[in-house]
């Protein structure tokens, strides 16, 4: 009968040595290092957030100002000036409209964007609002504006660059982005502002709708910056009890207990 040999056990491990001790301990050190620079940058991000908020929504709800002129045009920038409430009066060119492809609470459609001439001879183009494709025709022909002088009031926005998935075509009048300078150079317009500006809602009646429909801005800041900066600061500190459970396990095994 051949003879069984009694299991052994696994020998247990030592302290590690210097090297390797060190080696944890900068890699500990920048991973914490790390975690709470970015827990910080977070908190600054958060602060950023909720004054652009406050100050946008300071903007959207006090009484609109006159539009930025052209001697103006070059300071607008959208920290300072997007969603301001503005004023400005002019005739729209309707024969040099644009129609931009929208998806809204409404439906699918277009934004009706209008060129307005002021007395200056300057032009802004006008969001005037969302029209349903089926208001349109399937040619989106949508019907023009009104003549003469009008005074717009609304939210003065800036330019949106060509979607990422989506480019706009001005060969085949295809747009999906309000992009003033590419507008601008399709309709032949020159003395173009580099904003457009959102009209607001006008009054109709609820059984038969005006289009197309002002006042559908949608102004939606995300704000997770606090989440974020949970997230770093307790990964931050779970850095900070491994290299304490570390520490300890090293502690225990240079300092066995004696029976």
């Amino acid at each position: 009968m051949p003879q069984q040999t009694a299991p052994v056990e696994d020998a247990v491990r030592g302290p590690r040595g210097p090297l390797g001790l060190t080696l944890l301990a900068v890699f500990g050190v920048a991973l914490f290092t790390v975690f709470i620079l970015l827990g910080n940058w977070q908190v600054r991000r958060l602060a950023w957030k909720r004054d652009l908020i406050a100050h946008v929504n300071e903007r959207v709800h006090a009484p609109p100002v006159a539009a930025p002129g052209p001697n103006q045009w070059a300071s607008v920038n959208a920290e300072d000036d997007e969603y301001k409430r503005v004023s400005l009066s002019g005739a729209l060119l309707n024969d040099r409209q644009t129609l931009v492809w929208a998806a809204t609470d409404e439906g699918s459609g277009f934004w009706v964007v209008t060129p307005l001439r002021m007395a200056d001879g300057s032009i802004v183009l006008i969001n005037r609002g969302f029209a349903p494709a089926d208001w349109c025709g399937r040619d989106g022909h949508c019907a023009a504006g009104p003549n003469g002088e009008v005074t717009i009031t609304g939210l003065l926005r800036m330019s949106e660059p060509s979607a990422f998935m989506r480019h706009n075509d001005p060969a085949k009048n295809s747009w999906y982005t309000r992009d003033v300078p590419t507008i601008a150079a399709a309709r032949g317009l020159k003395d173009v502002a580099p904003y457009f500006v959102d009209a607001d809602a006008t009054s109709h009646d609820a059984d038969h709708p005006s289009w197309p429909e002002g006042g559908l801005t949608v102004i939606n800041f995300p704000n997770n910056h606090l989440s974020y900066l949970i997230t770093w600061y307790l990964l931050a500190l779970m850095v900070l009890a491994g290299s304490f459970y570390v520490g300890y396990g090293e502690y225990r095994l240079r300092h066995p207990k004696t029976p």
